[in-house]
């Protein structure tokens, strides 16, 4: 049997996941799994990238003395973050994380030399507060001597690629999400480079998926006890997961629902206009030259934020289940409440709880007075905001959508799906869950020839995952 590894790592916590193909069917196992976190240094909110490296390594032990060695591994991460790197190869300064708040002011402050406009023109990128380019200018502006010594740029999973291999290289789904990269060109957008005063010669060669990287060092294979090839898939998590979409035609609406609820289709060319800047849909890079244009939805971070927030005031500091939380929110499912999921107050409030009580109060409705309630107003904030963000994509691309498709781990909440097909009116197809791992492994599976093509595939997963169908009601 060949074997394969996805390193899936999110922001909240990180899987080696094994996949190998047996009479046609994709199998899954995983092997390990670890907590991701931020923590505060100097000021800042960042990723403890020395921990995550020795989590990669921990998972890819914990595969061998599991009996497995895969011939090929593939890491995903999130986007937008990234480290630089000395003429050593060492990191300078913190990996800040993008739910930090040093951004704030950057784009205005950017206007009279790149503006916004023709800045989505140029790349197809949606604004966010946290995006590469305005990361790159706050640094600029904080720490000119970290980007005046440093060699090598890299995207958190081109870096931890780096550590396996030797090799540097920005994979392009994630380099993507830069606003760097011009839409058309798939490449390093030299001319606004230049503009914003960035050193060119950091940024790497783009390689697209499904590029074999290299071979693990002789350090590491001492460490893990085998060798392998690390093969480049989307490195951008939602670039993976949106592989693993077993969409029946392209009236079809994807979304990964995770952390955070990225929605939206998949294209072959970029659409860059006036009307999509306005609706704030971004064009990130896909695999084979496709474009995933969607629409950023604050997602099941805000779930994650209470039940967190109610552990920390628990007497034995224990988290509720997700399934209690459910169960709260549908004996409060007349609850009225509802709030913009995609404002920027929800990022990283001291106190979710609070913030979504008094986002509540603000709109007009009465004050959610228990958990129950607090977790209706986030399903009626995420459905709604599903709703909406349809309705703008069938307006920007002249199509009628007949479905939606979810993936990842929040295709497992029936209660968020039933919510979503009843305010689309549209049926909602849920799974396979281990949509970013599954579609890490789907670029290794086409690499190695286990699958002719992506559409071979996709075919698989429907003869592999049990697809839940959901009507609306």
């Amino acid at each position: 049997m060949t074997y394969h590894l996805a390193i899936d790592i999110g922001a909240s916590s990180g899987r080696h996941i094994l996949g190998w193909v047996e009479d046609g069917r994709m199998h899954l196992k995983e092997v390990y799994r670890f907590e991701n976190r931020l923590a505060e240094k100097n000021g800042h909110l960042c990723w403890e990238m020395d921990r995550l490296w020795q989590n990669v390594l921990a998972g890819l032990k914990a595969c061998k003395d599991a009996g497995y060695t895969p011939e090929t591994v593939g890491i995903d991460t999130w986007a937008v973050d990234f480290v630089l790197l000395d003429a050593a190869g060492k990191i300078l300064g913190d990996t800040v994380a993008y739910r930090d708040s040093r951004t704030e002011g950057v784009r205005q402050a950017l206007e009279p030399v790149l503006p916004f406009a023709e800045h989505y023109a140029r790349t197809g990128i949606q604004y966010q507060p946290f995006n590469t380019a305005y990361q790159l200018a706050a640094l600029q502006k904080e720490h000119p001597d970290q980007l005046d010594a440093a060699k090598t740029f890299l995207m958190v999973p081109d870096y931890l690629n780096y550590k396996l291999t030797g090799v540097a290289a920005n994979e392009y789904t994630n380099a993507s999400t830069t606003a760097l990269v011009g839409a058309a060109s798939r490449d390093w957008d030299d001319e606004l480079i230049a503009r914003l005063g960035l050193p060119r010669g950091i940024f790497q060669p783009i390689c697209q998926p499904g590029t074999v990287l290299g071979r693990l060092t002789p350090e590491v294979q001492a460490e893990v006890g085998f060798d392998c090839t690390v093969v480049l898939p989307a490195t951008h998590d939602t670039g993976s997961a949106w592989l693993a979409v077993p969409a029946r035609d392209d009236r079809a609406v994807y979304l990964s629902s995770g952390t955070w609820s990225l929605l939206g289709v998949e294209n072959t060319v970029p659409i860059t206009s006036a009307a999509s800047a306005a609706a704030n849909f971004t064009n990130e890079g896909g695999y084979g030259g496709t474009y995933r244009y969607l629409k950023n939805i604050m997602g099941l971070w805000m779930i994650q934020s209470v039940r967190r927030e109610l552990g920390e005031h628990a007497p034995n500091g224990t988290r509720p289940a997700f399934p209690e939380l459910i169960a709260a929110a549908k004996e409060a499912g007349g609850y009225p409440g509802l709030v913009n999921a995609d404002d920027d107050r929800f990022l990283a409030p001291k106190s979710m709880i609070g913030e979504i009580t008094a986002a509540c109060a603000e709109a007009g409705y009465p004050a959610p007075a228990t958990t129950g309630a607090v977790m209706q107003a986030i399903y009626n904030s995420l459905a709604d905001d599903y709703r909406r963000a349809i309705a703008a994509l069938q307006s920007l691309t002249g199509k009628t959508y007949e479905s939606v498709n979810i993936v990842g781990g929040g295709s497992q909440d029936g209660y968020l799906n039933q919510m979503a097909a009843n305010v689309t009116g549209l049926p909602v197809y849920a799974g396979p869950t281990e949509g970013t791992a599954l579609g890490n492994l789907m670029v290794q599976f086409i690499a190695a020839g286990e699958y002719t093509d992506l559409q071979a595939a996709r075919d698989a997963i429907k003869q592999s995952f049990a697809i839940q169908e959901v009507l609306p009601q």
